[in-house]
């Protein structure tokens, strides 16, 4: 496969799981339709991953954002779902099954030098006694979902939030 054809099928896979997103945040669907007109990057990828009980959020230091979910940047020729599981398992130690539905789809500045940047957040559900890894001086960490926690993305902890709540009122109407 040529690495336009793989980069197409990228693409293809960013726009169709942002088109599924339970939730959008800044505009970003209509930002993706104008910008999958030209190359982009960096695209992001990140995993809320809350426990079983929806009462708790895993978490990863990172030196200059804080507190903030496994992810980062979607290498050539990745799809963004690949990357979020090896975000996710880099971070934080993890394998884990991701949700089929995508959590957010949002646009934002991880850097001031770059350029706003489409990020994809997936969903996972892991039992919080599974042992954490992840990278040196980037700890890993469960957090209390009603917790603050210091973050350059405060608006993402009552996302977080809002979508572990829905969660949990989906597995509550599946189990009746």
């Amino acid at each position: 496969m040529s690495h336009d054809d793989a980069s197409q099928m990228i693409l293809e896979e960013v726009v169709a799981d942002a088109r599924l997103a339970a939730w959008e945040f800044d505009g970003a669907r209509a930002w993706l339709e104008v910008a999958r007109r030209h190359p982009m990057e960096p695209l992001a990828a990140e995993v809320w991953v809350t426990d079983p009980a929806f009462g708790y959020v895993l978490l990863v230091k990172h030196r200059v954002r804080g507190w903030v979910p496994p992810g980062g940047k979607v290498e050539p020729d990745e799809g963004p779902r690949a990357a979020a599981a090896r975000e996710l398992l880099e971070e934080a130690g993890l394998r884990a099954e991701l949700l089929p539905q995508p959590a957010a789809v949002t646009v934002r500045s991880y850097r001031a030098d770059w350029a706003p940047t489409l990020g994809l957040s997936y969903a996972a559900i892991v039992e919080r006694d599974v042992p954490l890894g992840g990278e040196q001086n980037q700890p890993a960490a469960w957090f209390p979902v009603d917790a603050d926690w210091d973050s350059v993305f405060p608006a993402d902890r009552e996302r977080i939030r809002a979508h572990a709540r829905r969660l949990a009122a989906d597995r509550a109407v599946g189990s009746r």
